[in-house]
This record gives C-alpha cells, structure tokens and sequence, in this order.
C-alpha cells in the first residue's frame, strides 16, 4: 500500500513519529534503514530556528540516502514560520509537516514563546494563518499533525482538517487524544474516522501504535490510510519494517539478534558520539541504550555500568557484555512483546 502525497509515493504507510529528543539524525538514519515510509524530526521552534538559536537546527539536520524526511516546525508567529520552512526546505527537507499537537505546557502556554502547540486548536482562525504562511512560502509538499482537539468539550480536528486541506495541506496525523489527555488513558481511534471522513487528503493514525496488532486495530477504527509510530520504536528502529511486512508485505527486516545486535547498537552509539560530540554524545546515548538493554533483560548492574560509564571505548566492550548477557541476545522486545 502506498500514500501519495503531491509527487511522492510513501510506503509502506508506516512512519516514525516526531519525538522531542528522541528522533534525532541518527536515529532516523537507523529507523530508515530497516524501512519506513517516512521518518519525522523532532520538533523545531521556527523562530529559534531562523534566529540560530545554538542546538536547534541540529533538529533539523537531514539524514542520508534515500530515506523520506519530514522536518517539523513549530511556532505561533507567520513570518517565523515561513522563513524558517523556507530555510527546511532549502536544505533538502521532503516534507514540511506543522506541530499543532504538541501537549507541553513550554509549547502550549501564552507565556515567551508558547501558545503554540495543540493551544492553536483554540484559535482555528490563527491556527490557518501559520498554515497559509508554511504553503506560501515553499513548494514542498506541507503536512499537519495534530490532536482530536483542546479538551472534551472542544473537539475540533474535523473543522481544523477541512480548513487546512482547503489552505494546501496535503497529509493529516491525528493522535487520538485531546490536549488535556496529554498521554493518558487510551487513544481513541475511532474518533479519528470523524477527521477521514471530512476530508480527501491521506489521515494517518497515531497513539499508542506499538505493533502490529495495534496498528491492525487502529487502522479499522480509524479508517486512517496509515499509522504513525512513536514511543513504540525506542529501543526497537525494527518495528516499523516489522509492522510494514506484517500488514502490508512489505519486505521483513532481520531483526538483529545476538552479535549483530551488539554490531547495531554500537553502531547507533558511535553515531551519536559523532553527531553530538562526545561529551553530549554520552548524554544523549543513555536512554537510548537503556531501551536496548530493556529489550535483552540486561543486569541491573552491568546496566548502571553503561549508561554512567564517560570511557566511550569502555562503553563499547560493556555492551557486548550488556547485550548478549540474556537470552543469547535476542530482543524479547520485538512483535512479540512491543
């Protein structure tokens, strides 16, 4: 199955989600490789962003190959927002897709810089002048992610979806809750079948997608065209290529296991070291080897002795140690426990 989204063709209709501090370079990179539709950057702030804020537009950084990147912005301002998608789009971005849903108090507040987020879903009217500056100002293909709407009482994300298709936005992503939920309880997919239903552009269902019996699901609540992945994947940049093939034939990954699962997982370290240096390297590396070893049952010991470790050589030999110590190194966190 494949999206079509103005000139592009995006399949398998699996894609990583954005994740703040999550979803950097190198983990697209990895993600990509193992096979996605489309991978997301973390969000950034456009007027950061255009200002040159220090750190922000790493956010931005394009991966290698062939992988389909989206860039995602955020921000409450049009001007800020059309320079910094100008600025995106020079760089080679794919897509441009607009933050609407972000839940973070920083981001949705009225305070500095906030009020931008899931609070523009209490503006629609603003909400469609950020969205109008974005499709101006650039010739790429412009997406939208978003909530079901602020709260209970203000569940507006069919509204915001036939506005903005009607402003040049070419793909939707609802998560299934409101900004009140924040993420709790459960998503509610089938409430995203009301956004499918007002529109004729690609709706891609997000929330709580974490493998392929939940992507079965979701798609048939939702009658989204596909799903979106995010928290699923920590630990797991396999899943999305696992769910792909599992749904719909897409070719199946080798899930690495065993030395292999140490080469991939050094790989990624090294990445990070390289990407941030080697002192926000280690920072930045800890969550994500932590998952890892989640996934392998690794001793709580030997564990605190990689993620506190500040040796990078040492780290590499501990995780031959970290991620072959249980069950032959197999994930336990692949399909069957995602």
């Amino acid at each position: 199955m494949t999206i079509e989204v103005a000139h592009l063709s995006l399949t398998p209709p699996v894609f990583l989600a954005p994740l703040a501090g999550i979803t950097d370079r190198p983990f697209r990179d990895l993600v990509s490789q193992f096979g996605a539709g489309l991978v997301v950057s973390e969000m950034v702030a456009s007027q950061e962003m255009v200002q040159a804020k220090p750190g922000v537009r790493e956010r931005a950084e394009l991966g290698f190959g062939d992988a389909i990147t989206s860039v995602q912005l955020a921000g409450r301002e049009a001007h800020w927002m059309a320079e910094a998608a100008r600025q995106v789009a020079a760089n080679g971005a794919t897509l441009i897709d607009i933050n609407m849903g972000c839940p973070a108090k920083k981001v949705t507040s009225a305070s500095g810089a906030g009020a931008s987020g899931s609070a523009l879903m209490k503006d629609l009217d603003h909400a469609l002048t950020l969205i109008e500056a974005v499709v101006g100002a650039v010739d790429i293909p412009v997406t939208l992610k978003t909530r079901l709407g602020w709260d209970d009482n203000l569940l507006n994300a069919p509204e915001l979806a036939q506005r903005a298709e009607a402003a040049g936005v070419q793909m939707l992503t609802i998560h299934g809750r409101t900004r009140c939920q924040f993420y709790k309880g459960a998503a509610d997919w089938a409430a995203i079948q009301n956004v499918k239903d007002a529109v004729s552009i690609p709706v891609i269902a997000n929330g709580d997608i974490v493998d392929s019996d939940t992507a079965r699901v979701a798609l048939a609540a939702s009658g989204a065209d596909g799903v979106m992945v995010g928290r699923g994947a920590q630990g797991k940049p396999w899943i999305l290529a696992q769910m792909a093939a599992e749904l719909f034939g897409a070719a199946a990954p080798e899930i690495p296991r065993g030395q292999a699962l140490v080469d991939m997982v050094r790989g990624h370290y090294a990445a990070m070291l390289s990407f941030y240096g080697n002192e926000l390297g280690l920072r930045v590396a800890r969550k994500h080897l932590g998952w890892y070893m989640d996934g392998v049952g690794t001793d709580p010991v030997l564990r605190r002795r990689v993620q506190t470790s500040r040796d990078k050589e040492e780290v590499m030999v501990l995780l031959g140690e970290a991620l072959m110590a249980s069950n032959d190194g197999a994930p336990k966190n692949s399909e069957e426990a995602a």
